[in-house]
């Protein structure tokens, strides 16, 4: 049995008989403490409480939080900094200032991992995350003689990930010299943005980031820094740090690339560009919007082999691709791919174009913007600025001769209705809604305004999706799920089901998961579903009948995924519950 719980047990704020009823059980002796909590016998805070007057006392060191993934330790610093009267930062909230830390040799705040955050006239201000290791301080106030140090406690993930950001600030010190030199020795704006440092960055920074397998690239100005985040897996992580001495030059060089106004700063402007990295070509579209301190510049990495991929190979199951295959496969209809914001429609939409286009189909598309050029395919781009919206591309689309259309997106009720009178005579149309299920697009459709009987006579399928973290391969383990969530879910799991997780490593920056998947719901509109939908029939109705139909949902499709070990319940339950 662990540490905690033997203390516990022994001071009497767990009962014994709590402990054998979980053993009894079948829990592994090594996460009683977690059952106890989770089903309330003893709080979590009284649970840190006696965690921090143990550390306090002496009895257990910091580290002894490392060996229970439910103790956070956030709660547990900003309990013991309360108690002993010193400040927790949370360092993502800061604005650090990278010059006070360049004073200081990396390697020595490595070693005793500290960052300094701030200095007045009086006193510098070092995070450390063992505020109780009197060798520590001194060998820091050592490496500050002049001014006395005051401690500020930090947890040790946020001190790790910023002192790897200094050293990645250092990694590329010699070129943001040489930017600076040349800039200083160039006076002209236009010399400033050809000068070739600028590119060089541009390309170390592009290549950092496809490396990292980013989707999106964050260039966002500070009042001391200018940071690049990268989104990778669905979650924004900081690459690099830079002067804010370097942005202008950097932000109108990409401004240049994408053909827009390096003068206009104070309206969004929209653009692309593509360009070599390493040996492979890829279109970056790129999204600048005035902010407090400049420009937040957004670059979209557009990967042109990602458009050519097979859904099966997106991460759909056999089962829900042979079912949208059935729905592609009838000649006319309206086919919907819905979800939120970033859950792979338009990845799934290029997909099904792959399926469909062909030599003797005549297939347009009407986007906003147009993402990846695909052969055999008439792509239009939407633009409002000229008049040119998704309804009056539709209306001359349809003049075009068309066998398929895909709709980018369905924003409004004249869209709609010009989408599905195309259904309706003789077009396949393909398109996005934004809806959580896929059975929630058929009432969707109805609040913008259109007939019951034109949505069930017009409507071919649904899918609804979402994007999920796949668990790292180089560090995935065995996870044993809480029995109050096996409770939920023990009707989707067979006997003797076997759970994964990822413990975290370097090679999937110590998140446990490396690459994305989808998982999906797809729903075909059976003649007796059509039926219910041109009644006016309730979502509950409609859902029994989807069900005899032998419709799967999206969560019972994640279920599956954790089952396989592809992913993990948290991950499940977090994305599709």
């Amino acid at each position: 049995m662990d540490r905690i719980t033997e203390d516990l047990l022994n001071n009497g704020s767990i009962m014994k008989r709590q402990v054998d009823r979980l053993l009894a059980q079948g829990i592994n002796e090594n996460l009683i403490l977690r059952d106890i909590t989770l089903s309330g016998f003893m709080t979590m805070d009284r649970l840190v409480r006696f965690i921090v007057d143990k550390i306090r006392n002496g009895d257990y060191s910091l580290s002894i939080i490392d060996n229970y993934d439910y103790i956070h330790e956030k709660v547990v610093l900003q309990r013991l900094a309360s108690e002993i009267n010193i400040k927790f930062e949370d360092l993502d909230s800061i604005d650090m200032d990278y010059q006070l830390t360049a004073k200081f040799p990396l390697v020595q705040l490595q070693k005793h991992h500290a960052l300094p955050l701030s200095e007045d006239d009086l006193s510098i201000t070092i995070a450390l995350n063992d505020p109780l290791d009197i060798q520590i301080q001194e060998s820091i106030q050592r490496l500050f003689p002049r001014k006395p140090i005051k401690i500020a406690l930090a947890t040790k993930k946020q001190i790790a990930s910023y002192l790897f950001k200094i050293e990645l600030k250092d990694s590329v010190k010699g070129l943001v010299k040489k930017i600076k030199d040349e800039l200083n020795s160039i006076t002209s704006i236009e010399d400033q943005q050809e000068a070739s440092s600028i590119l060089l960055l541009i390309d170390v920074i592009l290549k950092a980031c496809i490396n990292a397998r980013a989707s999106d690239v964050h260039i966002e100005p500070t009042e001391k820094n200018c940071s690049v985040r990268a989104r990778i897996d669905g979650k924004l992580s900081e690459i690099f740090i830079f002067d804010k001495a370097i942005y202008p030059p950097l932000s109108s060089r990409l401004k240049l690339l994408a053909n827009l106004d390096i003068a206009e700063k104070r309206k969004p402007q929209d653009g692309r560009f593509s360009t070599l990295v390493g040996d492979r070509e890829y279109d970056f579209r790129i999204s600048t919007l005035p902010i407090l301190y400049g420009e937040s510049i957004v670059m979209r990495v557009l990967d042109k082999q990602k458009a050519l991929v097979k859904l099966e190979d997106a991460g759909m199951d056999s089962v829900s691709y042979n079912k949208l295959l059935k729905g592609l496969e009838s000649p006319y209809g309206i086919i919907l791919v819905t979800g939120p914001t970033g859950s792979g429609k338009t990845t799934t939409l290029y997909g099904a174009l792959n399926e469909l286009r062909n030599i003797e189909d005549k297939v347009i598309t009407v986007e906003d913007p147009v993402e990846y050029r695909m052969n055999l395919i008439q792509q239009v781009q939407v633009n409002p600025k000229v008049g040119l919206s998704f309804a009056d591309a539709l209306r001359s689309i349809l003049r075009q001769d068309p066998d398929k259309i895909m709709i980018g997106e369905i924003r409004d009720q004249e869209t709609l209705e010009i989408a599905i009178k195309a259904a309706l005579t003789g077009h396949m149309v393909i398109s996005t809604l934004h809806t959580n299920d896929s059975i929630s697009a058929i009432p969707r459709m109805v609040d913008m305004g259109v007939e019951h009987y034109l949505i069930s006579g017009a409507l071919v399928a649904i899918q609804a999706q979402r994007l999920i973290r796949k668990i790292c391969v180089h560090c995935k383990v065995e996870e044993e799920i809480p029995p109050s969530i096996l409770q939920t879910i023990e009707h989707l799991i067979p006997e003797n089901a076997k759970f994964y997780t990822g413990k975290g490593c370097k090679e999937c920056n110590d998140s446990g998961y490396m690459g994305r998947e989808m998982i999906c719901e797809v729903l075909n509109i059976s003649p007796e579903l059509s039926s219910l939908i041109a009644k006016g029939s309730s979502i509950d109705a409609l859902k029994e009948q989807a069900i005899k139909d032998g419709f799967i949902g999206i969560f019972e499709n994640g279920i599956a995924k954790a089952i396989d070990g592809i992913t993990s319940i948290e991950e499940i339950l977090k994305v599709a519950k």
